[in-house]
């Protein structure tokens, strides 16, 4: 017996439904997710993502159930927005995020979760946002100092361990799913050949799949449709791609879906023009709440400036009183003399007209 097979024996029980054969080969599955930068990928391995994404994805009629209130698209919305807010805290890779909520989606299809005051969907995201640190980051959080950025429930370790254990179940131990990352490095290259705006496609391309997670109308999309409509939405924003025809997407790679592309790809677009009216409508209600600078007026009397505030008639007194006392203390002994005088005169003046 060789040194091989003692081994495939030895750690046979330890495979999670995985070909042993496989792992000790050194050959990599069809069904892992590349890294973002995977633009050196062959249509071939292309093809076998696209064979195989449909096994890591929600089921038929999982969007269905949010269209009838079956399950609830603002809790899972807030439930994603959560998961995102943690990934900037902790500054995780793109792919992390798009993991987590790719669990979550695929445990909520597959089982109900208890209908109470949210904490369950609370912990379901921790679990899930853990998992997926666990498959993607070189450092992990403790699970209690995952739990930040506005968490409404705080869980013991033990308990977010055992719902990571029900959701390994559920999910039959398949993480390394197929994601939109698995595809846009591809997509930007045959987009643009060059290389020469590769990297822009890539990093927004990434920003929109994220920017756009937390809408539920996505879970009816597949990986490779998200990632080319999401390539197609970022070279609109370079003048030289922005001529690129989205029907012709269908032809990057074998296995694509012309009409799910053109469909998410207008998605995109909607929700990106409501997103830019809504960031220029906060700008404007900004610049409109902020009040005028107070306008100065300057006066000249007796050859001094005297300066005032137009908005506020107490403070432009207060201000020339102060400016008139500063004056003359900066006059001479002489003239502050002579200026008494007169003054005293002046009050002489008004006593014995009285």
């Amino acid at each position: 017996m060789s040194a091989l097979t003692s081994y495939s024996d030895c750690f046979s029980d330890l495979l999670c439904e995985e070909d042993s054969s496989e792992i000790f080969s050194g050959e990599s599955p069809a069904d892992c997710s590349s890294d973002i930068e995977s633009s050196s990928c062959s249509e071939e391995s292309i093809a076998c993502f696209i064979e195989g994404e449909d096994r890591f994805v929600p089921g038929f009629g999982y969007l269905a159930r949010f269209h009838s209130q079956s399950l609830d698209a603002s809790a899972r919305e807030e439930a994603v927005a959560w998961i995102l807010k943690v990934r900037a805290y902790y500054n995780f890779a793109p792919l992390t995020a798009y993991l987590a909520v790719n669990y979550l989606d695929r445990f909520l299809y597959s089982r109900r979760l208890p209908q109470t005051d949210g904490w369950p969907l609370q912990l379901l995201s921790a679990a899930c946002l853990s998992l997926a640190a666990k498959m993607e980051e070189p450092m992990v959080p403790a699970l209690l100092d995952l739990q930040v950025e506005g968490a409404k429930f705080v869980f013991e370790p033990r308990t977010i361990g055992r719902m990571e254990l029900l959701v390994l179940t559920e999910l039959d131990w398949r993480l390394r799913s197929v994601t939109p990352f698995s595809f846009i490095g591809f997509f930007a290259w045959k987009l643009d050949p060059t290389g020469s705006y590769s990297g822009f496609l890539v990093s927004r391309a990434t920003d929109i799949i994220l920017s756009n997670i937390q809408e539920a109308s996505f879970v009816e999309y597949r990986p490779s449709s998200i990632a080319a409509a999401a390539v197609l939405c970022a070279a609109d924003e370079i003048p030289s791609l922005s001529l690129a025809n989205p029907e012709h997407a269908e032809s990057w790679c074998d296995g694509l879906s012309k009409e799910k592309i053109l469909s998410c790809y207008r998605l995109m677009q909607e929700l990106e023009q409501e997103a830019g009216s809504s960031r220029r409508s906060s700008k404007a209600a900004a610049v409109l709440s902020t009040p005028p600078p107070p306008q100065l007026r300057v006066t000249v009397l007796g050859g001094r400036k005297r300066s005032s505030n137009t908005s506020n008639t107490d403070t432009a007194t207060e201000s020339s009183s102060s400016s008139s006392s500063c004056s003359s203390s900066s006059l001479s002994p002489s003239i502050k003399r002579q200026k008494l005088s007169n003054l005293l005169w002046e009050d002489g003046d008004k006593g014995s007209s009285e």
